[in-house]
């Protein structure tokens, strides 16, 4: 839960997600220029997401993704305000990251993949790449609400490993094949400062899918109450619903 003062503190916790998908972008997309296989790379992932997750979650909510933002926009457990501000600090968080990059990394490094732009694996084509990535975004989504948002979860003692963890498998599962990004962000970024769109379009449309798809599926199986709360408080013996409310069935 965020404090109520910091509610509508939104340079604060904009902040915070910018510098969360700048350390992503920034460990990630530099990693991928020096990494000796995938395991490298699903760890660097997965550790960043788990260590920003836990340093921003009791303020912004740690969403380090604008597909995890989408998810709670379309949920309404954010306000479009406050959906707007983390899209800007998140991209504008990988826009920057990629630039340094650019600028740090030796030259001839930095270019195209090695500067960390998903890009498809042999043989993959652009309607399976969509699916992979969309359900890969399914199950991170998934995880952030069933750890993070649901009251019975366990934000304050694994949420952000938990987080971390899936990141590192589906890296694992998909770096050869899609990149593995299930973020908007974290291929925007490179694919900005490297000048590399070849069907860009994917890692936008797939996290997003897998993002709303889980987060609103989540909402409607566990998060919704089943029938109206009761008009009398306990041991009144009133536990009839509201007027005009009807028992869900």
């Amino acid at each position: 839960m965020v404090p109520r003062m910091l509610e509508r503190d939104y340079l604060r916790r904009g902040t915070l997600e910018f510098v969360g998908v700048f350390a992503l972008i920034f460990v990630a997309a530099g990693g991928a220029a020096y990494a000796r296989s995938p395991i490298d790379l699903a760890f660097a992932n997965g550790l960043v997401i788990a260590v920003m997750v836990c340093a921003a979650g009791p303020i912004s909510g740690g969403h380090i993704n604008p597909a995890v933002t989408l998810g709670f926009l379309v949920t309404r457990r954010i306000t479009a305000a406050l959906a707007v501000v983390y899209f800007v600090a998140q991209f504008g968080g990988a826009i920057l990251a990629a630039l340094l990059l650019k600028w740090v990394l030796p030259q001839g490094v930095e270019d195209g993949a090695k500067l960390g732009v998903p890009a498809l694996g042999s043989g993959i084509g652009s309607g399976q790449a969509v699916v992979i990535e969309a359900v890969l975004t399914f199950f991170l989504v998934w995880v952030v609400f069933a750890t993070a948002v649901d009251p019975r979860g366990t934000f304050k003692q694994i949420a952000g490993l938990a987080i971390g963890f899936v990141i590192a498998f589906d890296v694992l599962m998909a770096y050869g094949l899609t990149g593995g990004a299930m973020n908007p962000a974290r291929a925007f970024g490179p694919q900005l400062a490297g000048n590399h769109w070849e069907h860009g379009w994917i890692w936008y449309v797939g996290p997003f899918a897998g993002g709303v798809i889980a987060a609103s599926l989540y909402e409607l199986l566990y998060l919704r109450p089943t029938r109206p709360g009761p008009v009398g408080a306990p041991g009144s013996g009133i536990d009839e619903p509201r007027v005009g409310d009807a028992a869900a069935s």
